[in-house]
C-alpha cells in the first residue's frame, strides 16, 4: 500500500465531501474528541487513526508522507498537541460569577442594602470578593500546574518527501515514519515501533518505575492465505511507543535507524487520555451531594411556607407593600442556606491533608468520601501483598523426562541449554553501567553469575547485528570453549519478544559464538510452557512437581529451548512470526522463585477481615501459589475450603462445562478421592453448611463464565476470593462485575497491569514511587497496603464529617427561620451585627473547625450511612428541628408572662424595632444553640477521634460558649452589647428568669448530646424504624446472592459438572 492509497481510505473513513473548491466533512468536538458524520451508519463516529482496523502489515508499509498529504491529514487530526485551555481571569470571573452559589449570594447582599443591612450586607461583599479572588487564582494555577506538566513540543525527525527532515513535534500527524534518536527522548504522540528496540520508562502513565524494553511490532505474515493482524495500542503495548513516556535507550542493527508509525497524536495518545480523564472527571454517583441539593428544595418549601407566613403577618400589621416584599424575599436567605455544598466538602478537605502527611497522594478528592464506603478490596499479589523482589530459591532440571533434585546455585549447572536459558531469557538492559529491568529477571540472571554486554558505538565483540551479549564472568574448565583456542563461550541475543500478560510467556532467539545455529528459549508460567512443548519431553509427574511447589506458596516459571535449523539466517530472525518459533519446545525445566509476603500484610487483611471488608485477590500468577499466599494473608481461612473452578468452551459435540472441585484440604490429605467416596461427600456437604466456602478462578475459565455461564456469574463472583491468571483487561471487568452486584469497591495494585482496574474501581490505589502519576486516584508512595485501611479510616472520618456539616447548616437554616418567624409577630427582627455575629463568629467558626477531627484508629464493622435519608440520619435531623423550635418558642411566652416584662411598642423605623426583650430572648436561646449543636454533630467514634482532640475547635467552643455566658449573665449593661449587638441585659431585671432561660438552654443541650450519642446508633431505633420504611428486603443485590447461595443446598455443586443448560452430570470429587 502507498502513501496516495492510504489517504484515499482516511478520506472514504471519514467521509468527506468532494466539492469543486473544497473537501469538508460535518463533525462535532466533545471532550476533545472528534466525532464525524458516517451516511453508511447513518449517525457520529468517533475519529480514529491507526489503532482501529489497521493490520500490522499495513503499518510497516507506511514510507512517509508528502506535504499535501500531511496538510491533508492535519486538516483531518488536527495538531498533535495536548493542549490545556488556560482560561483568563475575566473567563474565569464570567463562569464563577454565574455560579447559582454566588447569584444567590449576590441576590441576597443586593436585598439587605435595600432593607438597610448596611454593616451586614456589606461584610458578606467583602467575604465574597475574598472567596471570589481565592478560588479564581486556585482555579487559574491549577489550570497553569496542568498546563506546564503536559504541555511538551520538541524536534522530531520524520520522513517528508523522501527524505528525513525535522519538524516541530505538533506537526506530526497520524501515519508520518519518525527515527528515535539513539540518546532516547520524550515521546510525543503514541508511535508503533517498526525498526530497532527501545527502553522506556513509563512511569508517568503507570507509576511503574522499572523501565520497559519495547520491541517492534509483529512482522507480517511470511505465508500466504494467513489472516491479518490487526494493531491494537493495548494488545501491542510491548511493541507501541506512548505519548509522554521517556526513552532512556535506543538498540538497533548495524547501520539502521530505530524506526516507529505514528499511530496516534494529541488528545487520542495514551497521555491525553489520562489529560482527559482529569479534565472531565467521570461523575462519582456518590449520593450524598445529590441529597444535599434535594434537602435545599425541602428547605426552599419551608422558606416558601415563611414567605406565606410572614406575608399574612405583615399584612394583618398593616405594612407597606415595599416591607412585605423586602421581609418575604428575606425569609428565602434565612431559610436557603447557599454555603451547604461548599461547607460539606471541608472534611475531604481535611481528609486530603491527612492522606498528603502519611505520603498517600489524591488527584480526586470527591474520591474520599466513597472510600468511607468500601465493602470489598481487590489486592494484586506480586509487588503489592508480596515483595517486589523475588530470591531464586531454586532450580529444578530435566534430564531423561524426569526431574532431577532441586539445586541451590544454579551458577554450579553444567553448560547446557538450561543455564543459557537463564542467562539470556530477560529483558535486562545496561543503564548508565547498571543493570536493570523486571525483579523476577535480575535474581534470575544474578543466580548464574555470568556478565552482560551491550556494545556500544565503537567496540563489539559481535558484529552489530546482535546488540546484548551474556557469556560467564570466570574462564574455568566448564566455560572453556575447548583446549583448541577458541573464543570463550559467549551467546549473542538475536531477537527478543517480551513478556505480555496475555500470552504468560516471553521468548529470545540466540546465536552462540562458533555455532552454526540459532536456539530458541522461552520462559514462562509452566502450563504455558508445557502447552507449547513436545509431549515427549514432559515429565510425567509434571502436574505433582508442579502442585507441590505452588501449594507451598513458590512462584514457579519454566524454562524450554528449541535449536533451529542451520539454514535459519538472522534476517529470518527479524521477520518470523511468534507463534512459528514458540513451538515443538524441549522443556527443561523449573525455576522456584520465593516470593515472601510484607512484613504488613498479614496484618492490614485481619484488620479488614475484622472490620467486615471482603478481600480478593487478583493476580496473574499460578492458582495454586495464589490460594497459597491467601491462606497466607489471611485471605482465606486456614480451615476455610477453597473450591477451584474450571470452566471449558465447546468442543467438538460437548457444551460448555464447569467443573467444580476442591483445593487441598488443610486438615486432610491431599490424595485424590474415588467416586464412591459417600462417606467423605456427607462430609464435605455438612461441612460447607458451617463454614464459608471460597471460589478460586483461573483467567481462561472466567472468560468462559463470561461467554456461556453469565447467570452463575454473580453467585461466582459473590464467593470468589482467588482470581489466577487474570489479564489486565479481565482485573477491569472483576471490578465491573462485582460493582455490578451493588459493593463499593477498592483496587490496590502497583499501577502497571492494573491501570484499568484501578480506574475502574471506586477507589483506585496505586503503589508508586511517583507522587504525579495519573494512574488511579489515590497513589501511595509507602509500597504495602497499609495505605488501604488509612484511606478508608479517613474516607469514613470525612463522610461523618460531612453528615456533621450538613446536619448543622440545616438546623442553622431552621434556628434562624424560627428566629426571624418569632420576631416577625412582633414587627422586630435580628440587626445587623446580631446577623454577623451569628453567621461570621459562631456558624462559619465552627463549620470549619468542627471537620479538622482526625479518622478513629480502628476499623469497625458498621459502616457510616452513604445518604442523607439515611432513617437514623432523619430522625436526628428531625427531632434536633422539633426541639431547638420547641425551646425558641417555650422561651418567647414564657418571657410574655414575666411581671416585669415590657413588650415592644413598634415603630416605622426598623432599627428602632431590634432593641427589646422580646429579641434579646430569642438571640441568646439560638446564640446557644448554634454552639451546643456543633458540639453535638461533632462525634467522635466509631469514626473519628473525640471532641477534646480537636484542639483549635474546643477553644472556639469553650470562647463562643463563654462569650455567650457572659452575654447573658452580665449584671450591668455594657455598652459593646447594647450599642453594638442591641441587647437589653436580662440578669439586671430579673436573675431568676436568666436562670429559666439557661435551663432552657441546658435542656436542648441534654438531648442534642444524649440524641447524637445514643439514641440515634441504637439497635432499638433501627427495629422500630425498620417496620415503618416497609422494607421488603436489602437493596444491594450482593445481599440477596449471599441469602440464596446460604438457603440453597445444592451450592456449590461440588463432584458435578455444569452444563450452559443447568444439566449436571456425576462425576468424582476431586482434590486440586
Amino acid at each position: 500500500m502507498d502513501s496516495d492509497e492510504e489517504i484515499d481510505d482516511t478520506k472514504a473513513l471519514i467521509n468527506i465531501k468532494k466539492t469543486e473548491t473544497r473537501n469538508s466533512f460535518r463533525y462535532f468536538e466533545h471532550h476533545k474528541l472528534l466525532y464525524y458524520w458516517n451516511e453508511p451508519c447513518d449517525s457520529y463516529l468517533r475519529l480514529y487513526a491507526l489503532e482501529e482496523n489497521t493490520p500490522c502489515s499495513s503499518i510497516y508499509s507506511y514510507r512517509g508522507f508528502n506535504s499535501d498529504q500531511k496538510q491533508q491529514r492535519q486538516d483531518i487530526y488536527g495538531r498533535n498537541v495536548i493542549d490545556v485551555e488556560v482560561p483568563s481571569y475575566l473567563m474565569l470571573f464570567v463562569k464563577e460569577i454565574l455560579n447559582p452559589f454566588y447569584i444567590f449570594q449576590i441576590f441576597s447582599i443586593i436585598l439587605w442594602i435595600m432593607e438597610n443591612y448596611f454593616v451586614y450586607g456589606g461584610c458578606i461583599g467583602v467575604i465574597i470578593i475574598i472567596s471570589l479572588s481565592v478560588s479564581l487564582y486556585e482555579t487559574k494555577r491549577q489550570s497553569i500546574v496542568l498546563h506546564d506538566m503536559v504541555a511538551h513540543e520538541s524536534t522530531v525527525t520524520v520522513c517528508r518527501n523522501g527524505t528525513e527532515e525535522e519538524i516541530n513535534s505538533g506537526d506530526v500527524v497520524p501515519g508520518d515514519l519518525i527515527y528515535i534518536p539513539p540518546h532516547g527522548c520524550i515521546m510525543s504522540c503514541d508511535a508503533a515501533l517498526i525498526g530497532g528496540n527501545c527502553i522506556v520508562n513509563e512511569s508517568m502513565l503507570t507509576g511503574e518505575s522499572v523501565p520497559v524494553t519495547k520491541t517492534p511490532l509483529p512482522s507480517p505474515p511470511s505465508t500466504e492465505g494467513e489472516p491479518p493482524q490487526y494493531y491494537s495500542p493495548e494488545n501491542h503495548k510491548r511493541h507501541t511507543l506512548f505519548c509522554g513516556t521517556k526513552v532512556i535507550q535506543t538498540r538497533y542493527y548495524g547501520s539502521e535507524k530505530v524506526k516507529a508509525v505514528v499511530v496516534r497524536t494529541g488528545f487520542s495518545t495514551m497521555k491525553g487520555d489520562l489529560v482527559r480523564s482529569i479534565l472531565f472527571p467521570k461523575p462519582v454517583g456518590f449520593k450524598l451531594y445529590s441529597d444535599s441539593m434535594k434537602f435545599i428544595g425541602i428547605l426552599a418549601i419551608l422558606a416558601s411556607i415563611g414567605i406565606i407566613y410572614s406575608v399574612v403577618v405583615l399584612v394583618m400589621k398593616g405594612a407597606r407593600i415595599s416591607d412585605i416584599v423586602y421581609k418575604a424575599l428575606d425569609i428565602i436567605t434565612v431559610a436557603v442556606p447557599p454555603s451547604l455544598p461548599a461547607a460539606m466538602t471541608v472534611g475531604t478537605v481535611y481528609a486530603q491533608q491527612r492522606l498528603k502527611k502519611g505520603k498517600v497522594f489524591c488527584i480526586s478528592p470527591q474520591r474520599i468520601n466513597i472510600c468511607g464506603k468500601l465493602k470489598l478490596v481487590c489486592f494484586d499479589k506480586t509487588g503489592t501483598l508480596t515483595e517486589d523482589s523475588l530470591d531464586l530459591w531454586g532450580v529444578v532440571p530435566l534430564l531423561d523426562r524426569i526431574f532431577q533434585p532441586v539445586v541451590q546455585a544454579a551458577s554450579t549447572l553444567p553448560r547446557g541449554p538450561f543455564l543459557a536459558a537463564m542467562a539470556t531469557c530477560h529483558s535486562l538492559t545496561r543503564i548508565d553501567g547498571e543493570l536493570v529491568g523486571d525483579p523476577l529477571d535480575l535474581k534470575m540472571f544474578e543466580a548464574t553469575d555470568w556478565e552482560l554486554e551491550e556494545p556500544g558505538p565503537d567496540t563489539s565483540r559481535f558484529d552489530s547485528l546482535i546488540p546484548t551479549v551474556v557469556k560467564p564472568k570466570t574462564n574455568d574448565t566448564l566455560y572453556a570453549a575447548s583446549a583448541e583456542g577458541e573464543e570463550e563461550f559467549e551467546i549473542g541475543v538475536v531477537r527478543q519478544f517480551p513478556f505480555t500478560s496475555s500470552l504468560q510467556r516471553m521468548c529470545v532467539i540466540t546465536r552462540t559464538m562458533g555455532a552454526k545455529h540459532m536456539d530458541v528459549y522461552v520462559k514462562g508460567a509452566p502450563e504455558m510452557i508445557a502447552s507449547l512443548s513436545d509431549p515427549k519431553t514432559l515429565p510425567e509427574d509434571f502436574q505433582e512437581v508442579l502442585q507441590n511447589y505452588t501449594q507451598q506458596g513458590f512462584r514457579v516459571l519454566a524454562l524450554a529451548w528449541r535449536q533451529m535449523d542451520p539454514n535459519f539466517s538472522w534476517h529470518h530472525s527479524q521477520k518470523i512470526q511468534r507463534a512459528e518459533v514458540e513451538c515443538n519446545l524441549t522443556f527443561l525445566g523449573l525455576l522456584i522463585m520465593q516470593n515472601a509476603l510484607k512484613p504488613v500484610t498479614t496484618e492490614i487483611i485481619k484488620q479488614l477481615n475484622d472490620a467486615n471488608i471482603r478481600t480478593v485477590m487478583v493476580t496473574g500468577d499460578n492458582m495454586l501459589t495464589a490460594i497459597s499466599v491467601a491462606r497466607d494473608c489471611g485471605m482465606v481461612g486456614r480451615r476455610s475450603k477453597v473450591i477451584v473452578i474450571n470452566a471449558h468452551p465447546p468442543q467438538a459435540d460437548l457444551p460448555a462445562r464447569i467443573e467444580w472441585s476442591y483445593d487441598t484440604m488443610p486438615d486432610r490429605n491431599s490424595e485424590c478421592l474415588s467416586s464412591n467416596s459417600e462417606s467423605y461427600q456427607e462430609d464435605i456437604a455438612v461441612g460447607l453448611e458451617h463454614e464459608k466456602y471460597h471460589f478460586a478462578v483461573a483467567g481462561k475459565s472466567f472468560a468462559v463464565l463470561k461467554s456461556h455461564f453469565p447467570d452463575l456469574m454473580d453467585k461466582i463472583v459473590q464467593r470468589g476470593t482467588v482470581y489466577a491468571r487474570m489479564s489486565p483487561d479481565q482485573k477491569t471487568q472483576l471490578v465491573e462485575a462485582l460493582q455490578s452486584l451493588g459493593y463499593c469497591v477498592g483496587m490496590c495494585g502497583d499501577g502497571a497491569n492494573d491501570c484499568g482496574a484501578l480506574k475502574m474501581a471506586h477507589a483506585g490505589i496505586s503503589l508508586s514511587e511517583a507522587e504525579a502519576s495519573v494512574a488511579s486516584p489515590f497513589t501511595s508512595m509507602v509500597p504495602d497496603i497499609s495505605c488501604v485501611p488509612n484511606v478508608i479510616r479517613e474516607g469514613r472520618a470525612a463522610l461523618m464529617t460531612s453528615f456533621g456539616v450538613f446536619k448543622y447548616m440545616a438546623l442553622y437554616s431552621v434556628i434562624q427561620f424560627t428566629s426571624v418567624m418569632l420576631l416577625y409577630w412582633i414587627d422586630s427582627n435580628l440587626g445587623d451585627w446580631q446577623f454577623l455575629y451569628v453567621d461570621l463568629v459562631i456558624t462559619t467558626t465552627v463549620a470549619v473547625l468542627m471537620g479538622r477531627n482526625e479518622a478513629y484508629p480502628k476499623l469497625v464493622k458498621q459502616r457510616p450511612p452513604g445518604s442523607i435519608t439515611n432513617p437514623t440520619i432523619l430522625v436526628s435531623i428531625l427531632s434536633e428541628i422539633l426541639v431547638v423550635a420547641a425551646v425558641q418558642t417555650t422561651g418567647y411566652f414564657l418571657l410574655l408572662t414575666q411581671p416585669w416584662f415590657t413588650p415592644l411598642t413598634p415603630s416605622h423605623d426598623p432599627d428602632d424595632n431590634i432593641l427589646c426583650y422580646e429579641n434579646s430572648v430569642i438571640f441568646l436561646i439560638s446564640s446557644f444553640q448554634y454552639i451546643m449543636l456543633a458540639a453535638a454533630f461533632s462525634k467522635g467514634k466509631p469514626y473519628r477521634l473525640p471532641i477534646w482532640t480537636n484542639v483549635l475547635f474546643l477553644i472556639a467552643l469553650i470562647v463562643l460558649v463563654s462569650t455567650t455566658v457572659v452575654m447573658l449573665f452580665l449584671p450591668v449593661e455594657w455598652s459593646i452589647f447594647t450599642n453594638f449587638l442591641q441587647l437589653k441585659q436580662i440578669a439586671p431585671v430579673s436573675l431568676q428568669f436568666t436562670l429559666v432561660i439557661a435551663a432552657l438552654v441546658l435542656f436542648n443541650a441534654l438531648f442534642a448530646f444524649i440524641m447524637e450519642t445514643c439514641v440515634v446508633d441504637l439497635p432499638a431505633l433501627k427495629r422500630v424504624i425498620r417496620p415503618l420504611r416497609c422494607k421488603k428486603g436489602p437493596k444491594n443485590r450482593y445481599k440477596l446472592v449471599e441469602a440464596d447461595l446460604t438457603n440453597d443446598p445444592s451450592w456449590p455443586p461440588v463432584g458435578h459438572t455444569s452444563s450452559p443448560h443447568n444439566k449436571i452430570f456425576n462425576v468424582s470429587i476431586n482434590s486440586v
